[in-house]
């Protein structure tokens, strides 16, 4: 297992986990555009993980200074449940603490939750999000 910071060519590797995870729901921040723009942002970790030279996995999330958010976790389903989220976890959070995020958060799911438990987050009130 390889963790590695995003690079253009892993796009279509992310979209289609993306897509089986059914987490592709608006190009316009999912997509390669979105891709390219996050990995331009200083502010921004995008990581992924390779198995045997093949992306299997990826992480993406912010730091603005005072509150750090991992925004979307992916791991393809033939993948899942052998430690590869947690390792990209892990890195991000490393990562942010480099940057001099105090804490980190996560935009999960209630299928989800489970699993961020298991990585060490707790819940705490949710926030409402609005599309314009």
């Amino acid at each position: 297992m390889l963790i590695r910071d995003f690079e253009v060519n892993d796009i279509d590797a992310i979209v289609e986990i993306l897509k089986l995870n059914n987490q592709y729901g608006n190009p316009e921040v999912d997509g390669p555009e979105a891709m390219k723009r996050v990995t331009a942002c200083e502010a921004a970790v995008f990581l992924v993980c390779e198995v045997d030279h093949k992306v299997v996995g990826s992480a993406r999330g912010v730091y603005d200074g005072s509150r750090a958010i991992i925004h979307l976790l992916s791991i393809h389903p033939s993948h899942q449940g052998q430690g590869f989220g947690a390792a990209l976890v892990q890195e991000t959070v490393k990562r942010f603490g480099e940057k001099g995020a105090p804490t980190v958060s996560a935009t999960v799911t209630e299928e989800s939750l489970r699993f961020w438990q298991q990585v060490g987050f707790r819940r705490t009130k949710a926030f409402l999000v609005g599309n314009w």
